[in-house]
């Protein structure tokens, strides 16, 4: 029987108000065995979420209220050290010298959780691996009027890595265009359309470990997901989970024991305001 996967996960709460006002509250819930430092990044024209970096230690959790509309990623920090009140992390880091990222992103190779809210009463997310990977990582989706499919990689890309694409021993993997800079890699100049850029090697083998993440820039085949949430009083849960395992299962949250998981549930209700 294997061990119990590891899992990263975010919790959220969508409120339908009858002023028309939707709001998401994030959380984000660290059931891992050691502390970890989450990186927030909202994309341009979506607000801040009150933080773009903290301190998570382990069985400990923490909210954020998103906008409406609100687009960007998040991402797992690891072995950090910001005794001093400035520092880095070995995997993640945003370059900023400090807790909070300040609106810089991660640092490549990181496993990335990307997300797009209330598009068209629809909400949009993949796990990407475009920029190498540091941690599995899973998005489900549940609930709602309509499907909300699973995407991600609960795999341990990290023990599988090719020499020539490790990261110190096995501390992240990166992908073929950071470690070769190559445009055929990184789908830039000649390579820059669907029809040029074709999976190589190492994409083939991010997709064969982890099939529902983004693989390379134009894998679109299988890597994201979508949510519906029409229906006024419907409700939708999604989970991304940061797992330390090497199975390549979609893990529902029911099953998870011991986690950094960071959960996303959509509770869609009307809320009455005086």
């Amino acid at each position: 029987m294997e061990a119990p996967i590891p899992l990263f996960l975010f919790s959220s709460l969508l409120l339908l108000i009858p002023t028309a006002v939707l709001a998401t509250t994030f959380t984000f819930v660290n059931r891992c065995d050691y502390t970890v430092w989450p990186g927030i990044l909202a994309n341009a024209g979506s607000g801040n979420l009150g933080t773009t970096g903290f301190e998570l230690p382990k069985d400990t959790s923490r909210s954020f209220l998103a906008p409406t509309g609100w687009s960007g990623r998040f991402w797992a920090r690891t072995a950090c050290n910001f005794d001093s009140g400035s520092g880095s992390c070995v995997t993640g880091d945003c370059g900023s010298g400090q807790l909070e990222c300040n609106g810089a992103g991660a640092s490549p190779p990181v496993t990335l959780a990307e997300f797009t809210l209330g598009t068209g009463g629809q909400d949009f997310y993949d796990v990407s691996l475009v920029d190498g990977y540091n941690v599995p990582m899973i998005v489900e989706g549940t609930g709602g009027s309509g499907p909300c499919e699973s995407t991600g990689c609960t795999s341990d890309l990290n023990r599988q890595c090719p020499e020539e694409l490790r990261v110190g021993d096995g501390d992240a993997c990166k992908s073929a265009c950071e470690a070769f800079s190559s445009p055929e890699y990184c789908c830039s100049g000649a390579y820059s359309s669907p029809a040029t850029c074709k999976p190589s090697m190492y994409s083939e083998m991010f997709k064969a470990v982890c099939p529902r993440s983004y693989s390379y820039a134009y894998d679109d085949a299988t890597r994201s997901g979508t949510g519906s949430g029409e229906a006024m009083l419907a409700d939708r849960s999604y989970l991304a989970g940061l797992a330390m395992g090497g199975s390549t299962t979609i893990v529902p949250m029911s099953s998870i024991k011991s986690a950094f998981v960071i959960t996303f549930s959509f509770l869609l209700s009307i809320v009455f305001l005086l």
